[in-house]
């Protein structure tokens, strides 16, 4: 691909600005539905919905958060008692996370709104177009997967 067309579209600003303004705007129906929870919690829950019993490292890998982040977003859930933790019987020094029933009744109250989320932010967009954009942000994140370290 020519080096003009790469700057000319921005395709670093462009994916940057598409994600912060999902995030906003997830962030602003979490407010407008009273949710207890912000979009990053959710994501934290959901990933332990759909792999219960991991550890912290591997659901910091899993959704991208570093440490100190995944650690907060962690602490801020078994506050709230969405979630829990219990000392791996294998490896003594380790916990593995679990997501409680409050938890899930939390993720089955919130998925409704997270589906009407993204089907606005694919309004008017074919399954088509859809389909091809997630090939090729695929592509995108295949190439940039060896590239990037990410500190657990």
């Amino acid at each position: 691909m020519k080096q003009d067309i790469l700057l000319e579209q921005k395709i670093g600003l462009r994916l940057s600005r598409i994600g912060l303004l999902s995030k906003i705007f997830a962030g602003q129906q979490f407010v407008k539905n009273c949710f207890d929870i912000t979009p990053e919690q959710f994501t934290v829950l959901y990933t332990l919905k759909i792999n219960n019993g991991m550890y912290l490292r591997q659901l910091a890998s899993v959704t991208l958060k570093d440490r100190p982040n995944i650690t907060r977003i962690v602490s801020i859930l078994e506050a709230k008692e969405y979630l829990t933790s219990a000392i791996d019987k294998e490896k003594r020094m380790v916990k593995k996370l679990y997501i409680t029933e409050k938890g899930l009744d939390v993720c089955e109250k919130v998925l409704p709104s997270i589906l009407n989320i993204w089907q606005d932010t694919v309004a008017n967009i074919s399954e088509e177009e859809i389909e091809k954009f997630l090939e090729t942000l695929n592509k995108i994140e295949v190439n940039l997967k060896d590239k990037v370290i990410i500190q657990n």
